[in-house]
């Protein structure tokens, strides 16, 4: 009899980066909570893991990311006011974030990489597999990449990342996969992985993007992983001792996603989603895209 595998119920979402790009915004507002369109990055994020299945949510944090941890609580006086006011939309809105999901919430002292930062996550997660959500990086809810590599792990066991074809000029900015194909068109075996190669170096063209599913044998590794790149713990030099050797903690396969992704990490890819976004909701699209046409023809 075939014994299954966990289900997988837990998500962790590293937040404790300064966000140096975005200063001075950033000085005292963590970068997480800088709006896209009328609501914090790391909401989008945390409804991504719900929407996939995962109600335990467990934020990486650092100092002044308090605001983070009240955003998802309770806002009393906020609440009642607007109940008194009779204005049920934004009330709605105000306690959207409060039931999303069961928060928890750990302070890496020292900001060591992100590999340290989910090795922070060990007593919470345990022994069960584990999704992990960089907050730069918004999926499309209507590409949902995060339940595939859920299903692909339930599935194959091991560890899944999420792989996006880039140029190969641009390969030097993430980690990249090698990789072989199997019989599904949308998921590779990853054999090897490298940190933000040089360009002619790299083994492909499938960057690493900030989705992971990981098996808890990574805990083990990054406990003795040296720091590498930067001087900081590399989750990817953990994941490439995992793609390397399968009895440690089973395979390492890659779901190869083709849909819509917002990188809010860098300044410019930040403006171009809060663009695309607005121009794509029914309540601000339609007035929003005749000003963006006209200021366009303007300008240009």
């Amino acid at each position: 009899m075939t014994q299954s595998l966990p289900r997988i119920t837990k998500a962790v979402i590293p937040a404790a980066g300064l966000g140096t790009r975005f200063l001075p915004a950033t000085k005292a507002t963590p970068k997480e909570m800088l709006p896209v369109v009328d609501k914090p990055a790391i909401q989008y994020v945390v409804e991504e893991a719900v929407e996939a299945g995962l109600h335990d949510v467990l934020m990486i944090t650092g100092r002044n990311k308090r605001p983070l941890e009240d955003h998802f609580d309770r806002n009393y006086e906020l609440e009642e006011a607007l109940t008194r006011k009779g204005d049920a939309e934004r009330l709605s809105k105000v306690q959207e974030s409060n039931d999303l999901a069961t928060m928890h919430y750990v302070r890496q002292g020292d900001p060591r990489g992100l590999g340290h930062a989910v090795l922070c996550a060990a007593p919470h997660v345990g022994e069960q597999p584990f999704a992990v959500l960089l907050g730069d990086d918004l999926i499309d809810p209507r590409d949902p990449l995060l339940s595939r590599m859920v299903e692909v792990q339930e599935r194959e066991g091991g560890s899944v990342i999420a792989l996006m074809e880039v140029e190969p000029a641009q390969i030097g900015l993430y980690g990249c996969a090698a990789v072989e194909a199997t019989v599904d068109s949308d998921v590779v075996k990853v054999t090897d992985l490298v940190e933000k190669p040089d360009p002619e170096e790299a083994p492909s063209n499938y960057a690493i993007i900030g989705r992971y599913v990981l098996d808890p044998a990574v805990f083990g590794i990054l406990r003795e992983t040296e720091p590498g790149r930067g001087g900081e713990i590399q989750l990817t030099d953990a994941l490439q001792k995992l793609a390397k050797d399968e009895r440690v903690g089973g395979p390492v396969h890659g779901v190869v996603f083709k849909g819509r992704r917002y990188d809010t990490g860098d300044r410019g890819d930040y403006l171009r989603a809060i663009v695309r976004l607005a121009c794509e909701r029914e309540d601000l699209g339609p007035d929003f895209r005749t000003w963006l046409r006209s200021y366009v023809d303007e300008e240009m």
